[in-house]
């Protein structure tokens, strides 16, 4: 199966912290953009950073002794680029909401965690699977 892009905009409070972070920080080509949004190339899918006083929740769930921020949006990367972006978000001083690690171990669904918040407070995770093909398991 071949997956479409997705498309995801999302509130922010200022434009210019979107482009450090979402362009510099995460190493997400800009698209087009006007003075109120701005595209990205998030692993080959749009995401658009939209102005607006209504960024960021504060809203939690419980999963593997963590309490996840909800909502949060993010992508499932091959495990080398994983342990890449978990390098430079650390080099770069990123605040983990939750550490990289490696939750549900031994259990299907294994997989690559981290999350963290964007300059407006939007909550992302991104993840990886040693065996992607495992990313629906449930046996």
């Amino acid at each position: 199966m071949t997956l479409s892009p997705f498309h995801l905009a999302f509130p922010v409070h200022d434009l210019a912290a979107a482009r450090a972070f979402w362009g510099e920080t995460m190493g997400c080509p800009e698209g087009r953009s006007s003075d109120e949004w701005v595209d990205f190339d998030f692993y080959g899918h749009q995401i658009a950073a939209h102005l607006s006083d209504r960024a960021g929740d504060a809203a939690s769930n419980p999963v593997d002794g963590h309490d996840v921020p909800v909502p949060h949006f993010g992508i499932v990367l091959s495990m080398a680029e994983w342990h890449e972006l978990a390098d430079r978000l650390t080099a770069a001083g990123t605040r983990f909401a939750i550490e990289p690690y490696v939750r549900f171990k031994g259990q299907p669904g294994e997989q690559a965690t981290m999350f963290f918040r964007d300059p407006s407070g939007n909550a992302i995770e991104m993840k990886a699977f040693a065996d992607r093909s495992k990313l629906f398991a449930t046996e």
